[in-house]
Protein backbone atom coordinates (compact mmCIF):
# COMPACT_ATOMS: atom_id res chain seq x y z
CA UNK A 1 0.00 0.00 0.00
CA UNK A 2 3.15 2.21 0.74
CA UNK A 3 4.49 1.54 -2.27
CA UNK A 4 2.22 3.57 -4.12
CA UNK A 5 2.29 6.93 -2.31
CA UNK A 6 6.36 7.10 -2.84
CA UNK A 7 6.57 8.14 -6.48
CA UNK A 8 4.25 10.49 -5.78
CA UNK A 9 5.51 11.95 -2.63
CA UNK A 10 9.09 12.32 -4.39
CA UNK A 11 8.08 13.96 -7.21
CA UNK A 12 5.85 16.29 -4.79
CA UNK A 13 9.00 16.79 -2.80
CA UNK A 14 11.11 16.87 -6.18
CA UNK A 15 8.48 20.25 -7.57
CA UNK A 16 8.71 21.76 -4.43
CA UNK A 17 12.28 22.14 -3.84
CA UNK A 18 12.85 23.00 -7.74
CA UNK A 19 10.22 26.09 -6.91
CA UNK A 20 11.64 27.19 -3.33
CA UNK A 21 15.13 27.17 -5.31
CA UNK A 22 14.07 28.65 -8.17
CA UNK A 23 12.58 31.88 -6.21
CA UNK A 24 15.52 32.43 -4.34
CA UNK A 25 17.83 31.71 -7.53
CA UNK A 26 16.31 33.88 -9.92
CA UNK A 27 14.82 36.57 -7.48
CA UNK A 28 11.55 35.66 -8.42
CA UNK A 29 9.11 38.77 -6.89
CA UNK A 30 6.48 37.73 -4.12
CA UNK A 31 3.26 38.73 -6.17
CA UNK A 32 4.76 36.81 -9.00
CA UNK A 33 5.09 33.77 -7.48
CA UNK A 34 5.64 33.00 -3.74
CA UNK A 35 8.10 30.37 -2.50
CA UNK A 36 6.51 27.20 -0.81
CA UNK A 37 8.20 27.86 2.60
CA UNK A 38 6.30 31.34 2.67
CA UNK A 39 2.91 29.82 1.58
CA UNK A 40 3.54 26.98 4.21
CA UNK A 41 4.33 30.12 6.66
CA UNK A 42 0.54 31.82 5.85
CA UNK A 43 -1.01 29.21 6.13
CA UNK A 44 0.40 28.54 9.80
CA UNK A 45 0.12 32.05 10.58
CA UNK A 46 -3.74 32.58 9.19
CA UNK A 47 -4.98 29.36 10.30
CA UNK A 48 -8.06 30.58 12.19
CA UNK A 49 -9.10 32.64 9.05
CA UNK A 50 -8.14 29.95 6.73
CA UNK A 51 -10.34 26.99 8.47
CA UNK A 52 -12.83 29.58 9.25
CA UNK A 53 -13.77 29.91 5.19
CA UNK A 54 -12.72 26.15 3.85
CA UNK A 55 -15.74 25.28 6.69
CA UNK A 56 -17.92 27.52 4.72
CA UNK A 57 -16.47 26.23 1.41
CA UNK A 58 -16.71 22.83 2.52
CA UNK A 59 -20.07 22.81 3.29
CA UNK A 60 -21.20 24.46 0.21
CA UNK A 61 -18.75 21.59 -2.11
CA UNK A 62 -20.92 18.73 0.02
CA UNK A 63 -24.13 19.91 -0.01
CA UNK A 64 -23.64 20.57 -3.81
CA UNK A 65 -22.67 17.16 -4.94
CA UNK A 66 -25.54 15.48 -1.91
CA UNK A 67 -28.22 17.24 -4.46
CA UNK A 68 -26.26 16.34 -7.50
CA UNK A 69 -26.26 13.00 -5.93
CA UNK A 70 -30.09 12.96 -5.09
CA UNK A 71 -31.23 14.60 -8.49
CA UNK A 72 -29.01 12.90 -10.92
CA UNK A 73 -29.10 9.12 -10.33
CA UNK A 74 -32.51 8.97 -9.89
CA UNK A 75 -32.58 10.88 -13.28
CA UNK A 76 -30.16 8.67 -14.97
CA UNK A 77 -32.29 5.71 -14.16
CA UNK A 78 -35.26 7.13 -15.11
CA UNK A 79 -33.71 7.88 -18.89
CA UNK A 80 -32.31 4.74 -18.73
CA UNK A 81 -35.75 2.71 -17.97
CA UNK A 82 -37.61 4.85 -20.44
CA UNK A 83 -35.89 5.64 -23.25
CA UNK A 84 -38.39 8.57 -24.19
CA UNK A 85 -37.42 10.60 -20.93
CA UNK A 86 -34.10 9.60 -21.97
CA UNK A 87 -34.37 11.30 -25.33
CA UNK A 88 -36.05 14.42 -23.68
CA UNK A 89 -33.58 15.22 -20.79
CA UNK A 90 -30.46 13.89 -22.53
CA UNK A 91 -29.98 17.11 -25.00
CA UNK A 92 -30.53 19.01 -21.54
CA UNK A 93 -27.79 17.21 -19.91
CA UNK A 94 -25.39 18.03 -22.22
CA UNK A 95 -26.38 21.58 -22.86
CA UNK A 96 -25.52 21.72 -18.90
CA UNK A 97 -22.13 21.64 -19.73
CA UNK A 98 -21.97 23.65 -22.40
CA UNK A 99 -22.75 26.85 -20.87
CA UNK A 100 -20.09 28.59 -19.84
CA UNK A 101 -20.32 28.38 -15.02
CA UNK A 102 -18.85 31.95 -14.87
CA UNK A 103 -22.48 33.33 -17.41
CA UNK A 104 -24.74 30.99 -14.76
CA UNK A 105 -23.15 32.40 -11.61
CA UNK A 106 -24.48 35.75 -11.43
CA UNK A 107 -27.75 34.80 -12.34
CA UNK A 108 -27.58 32.30 -9.52
CA UNK A 109 -26.58 34.88 -7.51
CA UNK A 110 -29.65 37.16 -8.49
CA UNK A 111 -32.35 34.92 -7.83
CA UNK A 112 -31.10 33.09 -4.85
CA UNK A 113 -29.19 35.39 -2.72
CA UNK A 114 -25.76 35.92 -1.82
CA UNK A 115 -26.37 33.21 0.94
CA UNK A 116 -25.32 29.90 0.49
CA UNK A 117 -28.32 28.24 -1.37
CA UNK A 118 -26.29 29.99 -4.70
CA UNK A 119 -23.01 27.99 -3.90
CA UNK A 120 -24.26 24.88 -3.67
CA UNK A 121 -26.64 24.88 -6.66
CA UNK A 122 -23.29 26.15 -8.81
CA UNK A 123 -21.51 22.93 -7.10
CA UNK A 124 -24.21 20.77 -7.85
CA UNK A 125 -24.57 22.07 -11.84
CA UNK A 126 -20.54 21.25 -11.68
CA UNK A 127 -20.77 17.85 -10.36
CA UNK A 128 -24.72 16.80 -11.67
CA UNK A 129 -22.75 15.70 -15.73
CA UNK A 130 -20.55 12.97 -14.10
CA UNK A 131 -23.06 11.43 -11.86
CA UNK A 132 -25.85 11.29 -15.00
CA UNK A 133 -22.93 9.91 -17.28
CA UNK A 134 -21.16 7.82 -15.20
CA UNK A 135 -24.76 6.03 -14.06
CA UNK A 136 -25.83 5.72 -17.32
CA UNK A 137 -22.97 4.15 -18.53
CA UNK A 138 -22.74 1.93 -15.79
CA UNK A 139 -26.48 0.72 -16.14
CA UNK A 140 -26.09 -0.27 -19.54
CA UNK A 141 -22.79 -2.30 -18.49
CA UNK A 142 -24.74 -5.09 -16.81
CA UNK A 143 -24.34 -8.36 -18.43
CA UNK A 144 -26.63 -9.48 -20.49
CA UNK A 145 -26.70 -12.91 -20.17
CA UNK A 146 -27.63 -12.13 -16.53
CA UNK A 147 -30.13 -10.06 -17.38
CA UNK A 148 -31.66 -12.56 -19.56
CA UNK A 149 -31.61 -15.10 -16.48
CA UNK A 150 -33.55 -13.14 -15.22
CA UNK A 151 -36.34 -12.10 -17.27
CA UNK A 152 -36.95 -16.08 -18.15
CA UNK A 153 -37.23 -16.15 -14.43
CA UNK A 154 -39.82 -13.67 -14.40
CA UNK A 155 -38.76 -11.05 -12.46
CA UNK A 156 -40.13 -7.90 -12.92
CA UNK A 157 -37.83 -4.62 -14.46
CA UNK A 158 -37.71 -3.12 -11.22
CA UNK A 159 -35.93 -6.14 -9.65
CA UNK A 160 -33.65 -6.61 -13.08
CA UNK A 161 -32.52 -3.02 -12.19
CA UNK A 162 -31.97 -3.64 -8.36
CA UNK A 163 -30.53 -6.89 -8.56
CA UNK A 164 -28.71 -6.52 -11.47
CA UNK A 165 -28.60 -3.63 -12.82
CA UNK A 166 -27.51 -1.21 -10.09
CA UNK A 167 -24.43 -3.75 -8.64
CA UNK A 168 -23.70 -3.11 -12.27
CA UNK A 169 -23.22 0.33 -12.06
CA UNK A 170 -21.77 0.85 -8.46
CA UNK A 171 -18.30 0.94 -10.07
CA UNK A 172 -19.57 3.58 -12.70
CA UNK A 173 -21.10 5.22 -9.99
CA UNK A 174 -18.41 5.97 -7.36
CA UNK A 175 -15.74 6.62 -10.57
CA UNK A 176 -18.31 9.80 -11.07
CA UNK A 177 -19.00 10.40 -7.69
CA UNK A 178 -15.27 10.99 -7.46
CA UNK A 179 -14.36 13.43 -9.94
CA UNK A 180 -17.81 14.94 -8.98
CA UNK A 181 -16.36 15.64 -5.53
CA UNK A 182 -13.18 16.77 -6.43
CA UNK A 183 -14.67 19.48 -9.26
CA UNK A 184 -17.13 20.65 -6.77
CA UNK A 185 -14.26 22.98 -5.33
CA UNK A 186 -14.85 24.65 -8.84
CA UNK A 187 -18.79 25.57 -8.40
CA UNK A 188 -18.16 26.70 -5.09
CA UNK A 189 -15.31 28.86 -5.76
CA UNK A 190 -16.54 30.32 -8.80
CA UNK A 191 -20.20 31.47 -7.18
CA UNK A 192 -17.85 32.82 -3.89
CA UNK A 193 -16.36 34.82 -6.45
CA UNK A 194 -19.45 36.24 -7.79
CA UNK A 195 -21.40 37.13 -4.71
CA UNK A 196 -20.10 36.23 -1.10
CA UNK A 197 -19.13 37.39 2.27
CA UNK A 198 -17.21 33.72 3.40
CA UNK A 199 -15.15 31.14 2.09
CA UNK A 200 -11.93 30.13 0.50
CA UNK A 201 -13.05 31.94 -3.11
CA UNK A 202 -14.23 35.30 -1.17
CA UNK A 203 -10.40 34.76 0.94
CA UNK A 204 -8.74 34.73 -2.57
CA UNK A 205 -10.81 38.01 -3.85
CA UNK A 206 -10.10 39.63 -0.68
CA UNK A 207 -6.50 38.51 -0.55
CA UNK A 208 -6.05 39.96 -4.10
CA UNK A 209 -7.09 43.34 -3.10
CA UNK A 210 -5.13 43.94 -0.64
CA UNK A 211 -1.78 42.16 -2.44
CA UNK A 212 -1.68 39.47 0.37
CA UNK A 213 -0.39 37.13 -2.91
CA UNK A 214 0.89 34.06 -0.44
CA UNK A 215 -2.89 34.65 1.11
CA UNK A 216 -4.29 33.44 -2.16
CA UNK A 217 -1.93 30.38 -2.50
CA UNK A 218 -2.33 29.46 0.87
CA UNK A 219 -6.36 29.65 -0.18
CA UNK A 220 -5.49 27.25 -3.13
CA UNK A 221 -3.42 24.90 -0.50
CA UNK A 222 -6.60 24.51 1.10
CA UNK A 223 -9.12 23.82 -2.00
CA UNK A 224 -6.27 21.19 -3.05
CA UNK A 225 -6.04 19.48 0.23
CA UNK A 226 -9.79 19.50 0.89
CA UNK A 227 -10.34 18.21 -2.46
CA UNK A 228 -7.67 15.65 -2.43
CA UNK A 229 -9.52 14.81 1.09
CA UNK A 230 -12.41 13.78 -0.21
CA UNK A 231 -11.54 12.32 -2.94
CA UNK A 232 -9.34 9.88 -0.46
CA UNK A 233 -13.12 9.33 1.64
CA UNK A 234 -14.74 8.74 -1.13
CA UNK A 235 -12.41 6.17 -2.66
CA UNK A 236 -13.26 4.64 1.13
CA UNK A 237 -16.90 4.75 0.57
CA UNK A 238 -16.41 2.63 -2.50
CA UNK A 239 -14.02 -0.07 -0.80
CA UNK A 240 -16.84 -0.57 1.99
CA UNK A 241 -19.41 -0.44 -0.64
CA UNK A 242 -18.03 -3.08 -3.02
CA UNK A 243 -15.69 -5.07 -1.17
CA UNK A 244 -15.96 -7.81 -3.61
CA UNK A 245 -14.14 -5.47 -6.14
CA UNK A 246 -11.31 -5.08 -3.69
CA UNK A 247 -10.94 -8.77 -4.07
CA UNK A 248 -10.89 -9.04 -7.09
CA UNK A 249 -7.97 -6.66 -7.18
CA UNK A 250 -6.04 -8.48 -4.84
CA UNK A 251 -6.59 -11.81 -6.76
CA UNK A 252 -5.18 -10.07 -10.43
CA UNK A 253 -2.28 -9.09 -7.93
CA UNK A 254 -1.16 -12.03 -7.40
Amino acid sequence: MLRKFVLPVAILLAVLGIWEAAVYLFDIKRFILPAPSSIMLTVFEERASLLRHSWVTLQEMLLGFILAILVGIPLAVLMFEFPILGRAFYPYVIGSQTVPVFAIAPLLVIWFGFGIASKVIMAAIIVFFAIVLSTMEGLKSADSDTVNLFRILHATRWQILWKVRIPSALPFIFSGAKIGISISTIGAVIGEWVGASAGLGFLMLYANAQHRYTLVFAAIFCLTLMGLGLFVIMSLLERFAMPWRQHQRNISDI
